[in-house]
């Protein structure tokens, strides 16, 4: 997926370095070119010299071939000016948009062009990555220094669980599905409970059997055991 990140700061490198180590083509807007040239040999994706704010820089750095934009700079204003100018001038699918004070979270809606407003800098990746969740793994949050992941996938029409009941689905000992949520409504998971085509279901798991819960639940695994009662 192409990601296009506004700004170089602290959240905007961390971000950029967590979606290109989660496979996906980055391009990092900057438009100090002496930043860029000190932070491009330390972060391998592309860069960009543009005032993101500017709808001719926009359209020179390929804004409108972008799958999400990312608005991460330390000003709230320049992130409402991107978001619009991102959404209206470029259609850009999706776009997510930091909130530097959070008493301008009112202003971070649809009218400025923002599909996500979000404060902390850990959910930006799982917010991108949601765009293509259905049939991928998304990393939610960390727990226990990192030995376990809160993990989500959408289920799509090949998962090889689907129309199963939680019970029949044989996840390993350090996975257990907390929710799924279904149409809009969260539904507590029980033995019974038949996996469906859509459905978002929320794992906790550790991050040795992390493999195993993507041959669960996404395309590609081989036949799934019965669970032993």
């Amino acid at each position: 997926m192409k990601v296009a990140v506004a700004g170089a700061g602290s959240v905007g490198m961390a971000v950029s370095a967590d979606l290109k180590q989660h496979g996906h083509q980055v391009m990092l807007m900057e438009k100090d070119p002496e930043v860029v040239q000190h932070f491009k040999p330390q972060l391998d994706v592309q860069w960009a010299v543009a005032d993101a704010c500017e709808v001719s820089s926009l359209q020179a750095a390929g804004v409108g071939e972008m799958d999400v934009m990312v608005a991460a700079t330390g000003d709230d204003e320049d992130n409402l000016v991107i978001s619009l100018l991102s959404k209206q001038e470029f259609a850009v699918p999706r776009v997510i948009a930091r909130v530097n004070d959070s008493r301008n979270q009112w202003l971070f809606t649809d009218s400025w062009g923002v599909d996500v407003a979000v404060s902390t800098p850990e959910l930006y990746t799982s917010l991108v990555e949601e765009a293509v969740s259905v049939g991928s793994l998304v990393h939610l949050h960390a727990l226990e220094q990192g030995r376990f992941h809160l993990v989500s996938v959408t289920l799509a029409e090949d998962c090889p669980s689907r129309d199963r009941t939680i019970g029949d689905v044989r996840l390993p000992r350090d996975a257990r599905i907390v929710t799924i949520v279904r149409r809009g409504h969260l539904i507590a998971p029980e033995p019974d409970t038949v996996l469906q085509l859509g459905d978002e279901v929320v794992v906790l798991a550790g991050i040795d059997v992390e493999s195993e819960v993507e041959r669960l639940l996404i395309c590609g695994s081989s036949a799934i055991p019965a669970a032993t009662l």
